[in-house]
């Protein structure tokens, strides 16, 4: 965690969210460098801010989130901006990016084996045999195919990404 507060205020916070590495008291001109610091150690860095002061961190971080009620500056430096001012949002913006990558995987997989498939069999792979998948049943299939990827992603919205929603610690 990086902030400007007092390192006592700042170690409470930290122990409460489970982070194991404050840099407390840190004026604004240091924020970019401790990103920095960071990141040389091989750590992906997430910075979160809302002013002007964050804004060269919040370009520099990995991924940076700008709470939405912040200034200009941090929205734009930022590759994330969160739509209300609860920073207990991130958790459901990494919860969103989490599913969003495994529904990928799924749709990748999914189309691939379709494709994997029905493919070779309308071209005629197994025409020794005295199978060949009519061209028709191969754009029903496709169809079919892509319905099925368009109905998994639409499973994303039954996530519930409200803060009320997720236990706290």
């Amino acid at each position: 965690m990086i902030t400007g507060d007092s390192r006592a205020v700042a170690e409470h916070v930290a122990a409460q969210l489970g982070i194991d590495e404050v840099f407390a008291e840190v004026l604004p001109e240091e924020k970019d460098q401790a990103v920095v610091e960071l990141q040389e150690r091989g750590r992906v860095v997430a910075m979160i801010g809302d002013g002007v002061n964050d804004a060269p961190a919040l370009a520099r971080a990995d991924v940076g989130l700008a709470i939405g009620a912040g200034t200009d500056v941090a929205i734009e430096s930022a590759g994330v901006v969160l739509a209300s001012s609860d920073p207990r949002n991130v958790l459901g913006v990494i919860e969103l990016s989490n599913a969003s990558y495994r529904k990928m995987l799924q749709n990748l997989a999914w189309a691939a084996g379709y494709n994997i498939l029905a493919i070779p069999l309308a071209a005629g792979a197994l025409a020794s045999v005295g199978f060949v998948l009519p061209p028709a049943v191969g754009a029903l299939l496709m169809s079919f195919s892509t319905i099925v990827v368009a109905a998994n992603a639409q499973l994303l919205r039954r996530l519930d990404l409200r803060p009320a929603s997720r236990p706290v610690r």
